[in-house]
């Protein structure tokens, strides 16, 4: 038997993080975005121990402040997509307030790291949401548009299209019929 699950990686990760510093006993101030602050220094022999404890839940401690910062940068979009009230808020403004730094600084540290631009990461970001939302959701793709803060339907399928191949009419046809092979696979 199948069961569909939804994670939040961010409350999960945060969970992980908190759970291991507690057990470790390393005294924090918070976690958030991909950052602790510890209330002192960590040897080097508590830090390998958080590390490996970390490793094995596929959390990397990051020695690198600019890999640390792209990581920043996409929770804090990753973040602004989820936040309904957030997702019609202007990227560049949005980034910015929250982390503290220049757009233009941003923007350079993160294609510097990814070769790609933030653009072009809060596209692919939002064309996974439409996804989620096409398979989990009855909403119409001018509904998804809405909630999604795109200026029209053609926008999003121009998108769509661009980055997956398909339209997503397509997609949900295709992923509908998928689930329903699934569900006969298990009726007797």
């Amino acid at each position: 038997m199948k069961i569909y699950l939804r994670y939040n990686f961010k409350v999960i990760c945060e969970t992980v993080v908190r759970e291991q510093l507690e057990k470790l006993e390393i005294s924090y101030s918070s976690t958030d975005l991909g950052e602790v602050n510890t209330l002192e220094p960590l040897s080097l022999e508590t830090k390998e121990k958080l590390f490996k404890a970390l490793k094995g839940y596929g959390i990397t401690m990051l020695e690198d402040q600019k890999e640390t910062l792209v990581d920043r940068i996409k929770n804090t979009i990753d973040e602004m997509l989820i936040d309904e009230n957030a997702r019609i808020l202007k990227v560049s403004s949005y980034l910015s307030d929250k982390l503290n730094y220049t757009y233009s600084y941003l923007s350079s540290v993160f294609s510097e790291n990814t070769y790609s631009s933030i653009e072009n990461y809060v596209i692919l970001r939002k064309v996974d949401l439409v996804k989620e939302l096409l398979c989990d959701e009855d909403l119409t793709l001018t509904e998804i548009a809405y909630r999604l803060n795109y200026s029209s339907v053609s926008h999003l399928s121009g998108q769509f299209k661009k980055t997956t191949g398909l339209t997503p009419s397509s997609f949900q046809r295709i992923m509908r019929r998928k689930k329903t092979q699934t569900l006969q696979s298990f009726k007797p």
